[in-house]
């Protein structure tokens, strides 16, 4: 049912699994660990895409590495977006696929309206 693309060090990542497995039990959840490099380029603009997200909204610009690798606010969405596959650390999280489709759970207010919406 959800698909929680999840980093366990994360305190917004852990407390949208959190509501999740409270919510709907853990046989309804699957998590995804995205920092083992399990997202190519296509399935990430394809949860993107389905967000209504650009790489540039998703992209962690306080991380050492958004400025190591020479990006900035003049990268192009493709370069972001290649940065965050070669790099998943780079994306921000938690993504969650859902009968609610994919939304950005930070924080977890729009989780839960998104699920809430869904719902009605």
């Amino acid at each position: 049912m959800f698909h929680i693309y999840h980093n366990e060090h994360c305190s917004k990542s852990r407390a949208a699994l959190d509501y999740l497995t409270t919510t709907y039990g853990t046989d309804n959840v699957t998590v995804v660990s995205y920092l083992d490099g399990v997202l190519d380029r296509e399935q990430l603009a394809a949860l993107l895409d389905q967000a209504g997200l650009r790489p540039s909204e998703v992209i962690r610009r306080k991380e050492s590495l958004y400025t190591e690798l020479g990006l900035s606010d003049t990268s192009s969405e493709d370069e972001l977006l290649d940065a965050i596959t070669q790099h998943p650390q780079l994306l921000e999280r938690p993504l969650v696929a859902g009968p609610h489709g994919v939304v950005l759970a930070r924080p977890l207010e729009v989780l839960q309206k998104a699920l809430e919406t869904c719902a009605d």
